[in-house]
């Protein structure tokens, strides 16, 4: 079990004769990482097995000590949480952290910008390449739709084969100087 912050510690009755004590509903919800709990759900969680009443004897004590605070939802629904001192809802001060940090989409987009991200570049030529293929692929095809003649079946079946030839080609020719742009643009970002 993970050591409790001071002030839920200091907070704790040490009362040993119940079967559960306070100590091991807060750990089992702090080791736990979730933000919620139902009672059902720590009665699950907690050793030894005890009653679904025990648990909700246990959360009501931690409550009138606001260690734990609580959500009632419709349908009889109450969901037990963690009530951090350092937040306004059930998050721990980790994950408030967390969420002060720096989201890794704004590193990217600021890399990109500065062309020192190599991931960022790479995403932009693959992106340029997409383009590239739909473009090149829908041009042979109007092309070849334009030179197309009504004629016999294996005139058909040639303007097939010609737009088939035309797409493999153009496309192998797109992604030749794709990976050339990439390799070129990788060594000029380092």
């Amino acid at each position: 079990m993970s050591e409790l912050p001071s002030w839920i510690d200091n907070r704790l009755d040490q009362n040993l004769d119940n079967t559960l004590s306070q100590k091991h509903v807060v750990e089992t919800m702090v080791d736990s990482e979730r933000p919620f709990f139902s009672a059902r759900q720590l009665q699950a969680l907690v050793k030894p097995d005890v009653s679904k009443a025990t648990v909700r004897n246990r959360l009501n004590e931690l409550q009138e000590i606001d260690i734990v605070a609580t959500e009632t939802y419709p349908d009889s629904v109450t969901l037990y949480y963690i009530n951090y001192q350092e937040s306004n809802w059930p998050l721990s001060p980790e994950g408030k952290d967390a969420f002060a940090t720096e989201a890794p989409h704004d590193r990217l987009s600021i890399g990109f910008l500065t062309v020192s991200d190599t991931a960022g570049f790479r995403l932009f030529v693959l992106g340029g390449l997409v383009s590239i293929v739909v473009l090149g692929s829908s041009t042979s095809i109007v092309i070849v739709g334009l030179l197309n003649e009504t004629g016999g079946p294996i005139e058909s079946l040639a303007a097939v084969l010609a737009t088939g030839g035309l797409f493999v080609g153009v496309t192998a020719l797109q992604l030749l100087i794709a990976g050339l742009f990439l390799v070129a643009g990788e060594r000029v970002v380092r």
